[in-house]
């Protein structure tokens, strides 16, 4: 079964016009030929008017193509409100389709060009079409990937308080490297603040290093060269903390059964045997 948007459960009944389902059929399906031809025609066409867009903001290029940018631009916009038009035309309740987060989306893949027309740099909004490819779960058939999606969820609520602990430990470290920092190098040396230090300390544990700020003393490179070593101890911190979590959460969506001959873990829950000894599961 294909995936859909919740309010698209009302999709039209067999006592409305025929135009009408077959309209939604091809706007909201993706299991018919014509449904899957439009999906990809609208991601394409979303991925050209961004292109768009993102080039009509170097002015070079504007400058020399203003014309055709503009010509695509209102292309785009008058397919966008047709496209628009169209869905609302064939589902049950348009009202609901309006007020979605999808009907706002596509909403606004077309109304900030109307509203340039009175408020110039307005078009720019249009990068909200971006969010539209989300669409693309629909096309490509990923929607059994959303129950992965609850297992990170699992994971993550589970391991919140321990992350939420790692950072304030993280941010007491910064906090009292940086303060270090500035009482050891001081203002002669860029540390004129105890938030610039910090700053340092914060691209110095990240292990970023922008090379903005640097010690120059003898004590300061010492303190350096100790936050830059643990910054890559804390990097696996979070992870592993994470990772636990996720292969727990894995564990209780399937059961977590293993075998009771090798200790090998299996996720097919309709498995009988273990795919490593042959041992039967009980």
């Amino acid at each position: 079964m294909p995936s859909r948007e919740p309010f698209f459960r009302h999709c039209p009944t067999r006592d409305q016009p025929r135009w009408k389902r077959r309209l939604y059929a091809v706007v909201f399906e993706s299991d018919t030929r014509g449904g899957k031809m439009f999906d990809v025609a609208l991601l394409v066409a979303i991925g050209i008017s961004i292109a768009v867009v993102m080039m009509e903001s170097v002015k070079p290029f504007r400058a020399a193509h203003f014309e055709l940018l503009r010509d695509l631009e209102w292309t785009f916009t008058i397919l966008f409100t047709l496209e628009y038009i169209a869905r609302l035309l064939c589902v049950r309740r348009p009202w609901r389709y309006v007020f979605s987060f999808y009907g706002v989306i596509d909403l606004f893949a077309f109304l900030p060009s109307y509203i340039s027309l009175v408020a110039p740099n307005a078009h720019y909004l249009l990068m909200v079409r971006v969010l539209r490819l989300l669409r693309v779960f629909r096309i490509l058939k990923l929607a059994h990937y959303l129950k992965e999606g609850d297992a990170l969820k699992t994971a993550l609520r589970a391991s919140s308080r321990k992350i939420v602990v790692f950072i304030v430990v993280v941010l007491a470290i910064v906090l009292v490297v940086g303060t270090l920092m500035y009482l050891i190098e001081g203002d002669e040396n860029g540390f004129n603040s105890i938030p610039r230090g910090v700053y340092w300390a914060v691209v110095t544990l990240t292990t970023v290093g922008y090379g903005d700020v640097t010690p120059h003393t003898v004590l300061g490179r010492i303190l350096a060269c100790t936050v830059m070593i643990l910054g890559y101890g804390i990097i696996a911190v979070p992870t592993g903390i994470f990772s636990v979590e996720l292969h727990e959460a894995a564990k209780r969506r399937t059961g977590g059964r293993s075998c009771a001959n090798c200790q090998t873990e299996e996720s097919d829950p309709d498995a009988r045997f273990c795919r490593r000894c042959g041992t039967p599961f009980k």
